[in-house]
């Protein structure tokens, strides 16, 4: 898709690296003030959700993310991790191409212990015609 930040060859911006690539995917990370040791499992090929996501794709996207686990346990230490995808614009996605979310999370972290639902439990996001 033209004008993709994420296609293949990827546009890096500010201090983002590519940490690792395989022949369909890609993990890049930069460097965080927040989210430490975070990065991003990317498809090369131009899909616009984990559902578009060929079995091949899928294969190797939770290959890589094994890998890329055993860096972060090495680098990072973490006690904890969040996995996910955000998929179309209501469900948090603000680019157009599919892209695994790898957060480490560590226990002196101010909202440890707490799952990427917490924020989608609360009281304020029940649904008005509900």
């Amino acid at each position: 898709m033209k004008n993709c930040p994420l296609c293949w060859p990827i546009q890096l911006i500010d201090d983002q690296k590519i940490i690792f690539e395989t022949e369909r995917t890609v993990f890049i990370m930069k460097p965080q003030e927040i989210l430490i040791g975070s990065g991003l499992v990317i498809p090369k090929k131009h899909k616009e959700t984990v559902f578009d996501l060929s079995e091949e794709e899928v294969a190797e996207t939770f290959s890589l993310l094994k890998k890329v686990k055993l860096y972060l346990d090495k680098m990072y230490h973490p006690e904890g991790y969040n996995v996910g995808w955000n998929c179309m614009p209501v469900g948090g996605q603000s680019i157009n191409h599919a892209h695994l979310h790898v957060i480490p999370r560590y226990k002196d972290e101010p909202l440890a212990y707490k799952g990427i639902r917490n924020h989608l439990k609360q009281r304020e996001n029940k649904r008005p015609s509900l």
